[in-house]
């Protein structure tokens, strides 16, 4: 996403990556942009009691619909549009303390209430592994890699 504060192939390590690098650490940005589900936003909104979650309150470059509990995708799962474009997903984004900041300007006594909310239902992060437009209304095709649960862990 051209312009994007998150774009570009490498970032600074931040706090998630305390345990593994120090602070501002050069590493792979896998991180490169935000997708939400249109659905997951409603469902968080009502649990909030609010009118609505709009997606540029919780940071979202690309808000999808139509694909059941989209958070919950699993790490290495490819995202691919029409033109080419492709999206690997690297994680679930976590409901942090920004978004709820925003969210509380909005309306006041949901200071707290957006972290809780929206735990399992704020998206996910990915990168772009293969460059292309996606436009409103394009379908997806979702590839999911086999699952296997690592029982050493």
């Amino acid at each position: 996403m051209e312009g994007d504060c998150h774009g570009g192939i490498t970032r600074k390590s931040d706090s998630r990556m305390l345990k593994q690098y120090k602070r501002n650490t050069e590493v792979r940005n896998s991180r490169q942009l935000s997708v939400l589900s249109v659905e997951e936003l409603v469902e968080v909104a009502g649990v909030m009691g609010i009118p609505e979650v709009k997606p540029e309150w919780v940071g979202a470059n690309l808000v999808l619909s139509g694909i059941p509990a989209l958070t919950l995708l699993p790490p290495s799962t490819r995202l691919q549009f029409p033109s080419g474009a492709m999206i690997v997903v690297d994680a679930e984004n976590h409901p942090c303390r920004y978004p709820a900041d925003i969210i509380a300007r909005q309306h006041p006594e949901q200071k707290k209430g957006f972290v809780a909310a929206a735990m399992h239902k704020r998206g996910i992060v990915g990168w772009v592994e293969a460059e292309g437009i996606i436009r409103t209304g394009d379908p997806v095709t979702i590839w999911i890699p086999p699952q296997r649960i690592y029982a050493y862990a």
